[in-house]
């Protein structure tokens, strides 16, 4: 796994990272002019992570957005690279091109032969304009579906990762009719008759998400968010200003924990202390394992109780209860 820069904190992290400045300082002193400030070190190095854990321990649900968007997080590549052997990706939706906002091939996991298909951002500005800033256009999906029906046809199961903050709304996407492929990738994925288990690292963002997210099982990480549209485009319908983002953060019930007491996801997968951007080697694991145990539990079911509960999964969202009302005399 390649070498991460010096983490960049979020104005939240502040506090911390003054201690952190403060330790290094502490370091350097002591190597400088051969003293002995172990005690000093010991009291800051506690003092940093009493700091760090009741920072962490009442995260607002606009913090976890920051989290989620981090750009030294892990992203879908980094991940292949750790826990997904002998990728070979496919390339164009054989219509009219291909877009690298969303990859995916055949690859190996956990032994076996697997379709894997992933949203990728950029870490810097020539990426991020390769990569369309992680907003797939409509021959992304058209792609993604393209490689959903070979994995239906070689019976192998597929794998989607999920990190985007939506498809792209430009004129472009939309002559090429971007809410007709999503729309059609929703269809078909009900149909493949192969287990799917999807997994949000990042952003979830509308239907960008979900045209690749009707999945038997969906997994989100800690911090990652799944919405129907982000903060900022809520808060500047229903504000008027994209100010209020931290509002529609809280109003859209996003987060993690949200999203499994409202039964739209099957598991939280824990992210390192500070967010997975802090270890990404304890972040892949823990979404390899949580990926693996789904996905033997849905490879145990025939084909027709899969689809089945596939079917009965997404039509028990959007729950609701009526309340009588009493009729006056």
């Amino acid at each position: 796994m390649s070498s991460k820069p010096r983490i960049t904190p979020l104005e939240f992290e502040k506090p911390v990272a003054e201690l952190e400045k403060m330790l290094a300082e502490l370091h350097t002193r002591a190597s400088e002019h051969a003293v002995d400030v172990s005690d000093e070190i010991k009291a800051l190095q506690a003092k940093i992570t009493e700091t760090r854990t009741q920072i962490y321990a009442k995260l607002t649900p606009w913090q976890r957005v920051q989290i989620a968007r981090h750009p030294q997080r892990p992203y879908f590549l980094d991940y292949v690279k750790s826990f997904l052997g002998d990728f070979v990706e496919l390339s164009g939706d054989r219509c009219y091109g291909n877009d690298r906002a969303i990859i995916g091939g055949f690859a190996t996991f956990e032994g076996q032969n697997v379709v894997v298909i992933g949203q990728q951002k950029g870490r810097d500005v020539k990426e991020n304009v390769l990569r369309n800033f992680g907003s797939p256009h409509p021959e992304g999906y058209r792609k993604a579906l393209r490689l959903m029906k070979l994995a239906d046809k070689f019976n192998l199961p597929v794998l989607c990762f999920i990190d985007t903050p939506g498809a792209y709304p430009g004129l472009g996407s939309e002559e090429r009719h971007v809410g007709e492929a999503i729309a059609v990738n929703l269809r078909e994925m009900f149909r493949l008759r192969v287990p799917i288990v999807a997994t949000v690292l990042g952003e979830g963002g509308s239907g960008g998400a979900l045209g690749i997210g009707v999945a038997d099982r969906v997994l989100l990480l800690e911090n990652a968010y799944y919405s129907v549209i982000s903060p900022e485009g809520c808060a500047a319908i229903l504000w008027g200003s994209a100010s209020n983002a931290p509002k529609a953060a809280e109003a859209l019930k996003m987060n993690a924990a949200e999203l499994m007491k409202l039964k739209l996801i099957e598991e939280v997968i824990a992210e390192p202390e500070g967010g997975a951007h802090r270890d990404w080697e304890a972040a892949t694991s823990a979404v390899k394992a949580a990926v693996a145990k789904h996905l033997r539990q849905l490879q145990k079911l025939d084909t027709e109780t899969l689809l089945q509960r596939r079917y009965e999964k997404f039509r028990q969202y959007g729950e609701f209860e009526e309340q009588a009302v009493k009729r006056a005399a």
